[in-house]
């Protein structure tokens, strides 16, 4: 009986240490989503990237002409050697000439203040029919930022089913990056892996979103992809 129950044991400890090698553990990452009402970690002391949001980009439901920005700013812990992004969730393509003040103001003065800001970062849910206008949008983003500038944008995982990669390869040459998000919500997609192959045919820098605590294994063919560039931790509460 103890001979039993003694296997039973071993095989839960098994079982758990399996589920725990697929956990995201954000202290074996460097690069992390910083986002509004998620609790400061020691880990981000340690970080080499980090993306902050600083507002979300929407019209006015009463006048789409109006487009507004709703402040979001996250303060950031003492990270010494990380390079920083500003993220920006766009509900709207429609900027007007106020909102990119807004947001060149706001790089400016995180440059005043000593950190080392690399770029911008857009958050925007590109369906498949306005990816053209999204591409446009880009473009003129692009333009519009100082040279020195980086840009970066994050994709859905289900991108490389509902989009021609082809496709998504136009923006070569536009963003510096594309981030592809492997969950939604605060919960990985179940079925993440099976995108994974697609993703990989990417022919533009990419890193992959992962979220805390969630769940991923990483493909070996990920480590040989001349155009992946890591992964990003979307940091959360417990």
């Amino acid at each position: 009986m103890k001979r039993i129950a003694c296997l039973a044991c071993i095989t839960l400890l098994l079982a758990g240490r399996i589920a725990l090698a697929g956990t995201v553990d954000a202290a074996r990452y460097d690069a992390f989503w910083l986002w509004a009402g998620v609790k400061p970690q020691a880990v981000v002391r340690g970080a080499r990237t980090v993306y902050v949001l600083q507002g979300q980009i929407e019209a006015s439901p009463r006048d789409e002409s109006q487009v507004r920005v709703i402040a979001q700013g996250v303060a950031l812990p003492p990270a010494p050697q990380a390079r920083v992004w500003l993220v920006y969730r766009a509900h709207t393509l429609h900027w007007t000439p106020r909102v990119t003040q807004i947001m060149l103001a706001q790089l400016t003065r995180w440059r005043a203040s000593g950190r080392t800001i690399t770029g911008i970062q857009i958050d925007f849910d590109a369906r498949t029919r306005h990816l053209q206008d999204y591409l446009e949008f880009l473009r003129s983003l692009r333009e519009t930022l100082p040279a020195d500038y980086r840009l970066s944008i994050t994709g859905l995982l289900d991108w490389s089913s509902r989009i021609d990669t082809d496709q998504v390869n136009q923006l070569r040459g536009i963003v510096d990056e594309v981030v592809v998000q492997t969950y939604q919500g605060r919960r990985t997609i179940p079925d993440y892996a099976d995108y994974l192959p697609r993703v990989a045919r990417l022919q533009l820098p990419f890193r992959i979103g992962i979220i805390q605590g969630g769940e991923w294994d990483a493909p070996p063919y990920l480590a040989t992809n001349p155009w992946f560039r890591g992964y990003v931790v979307f940091l959360r509460n417990g």
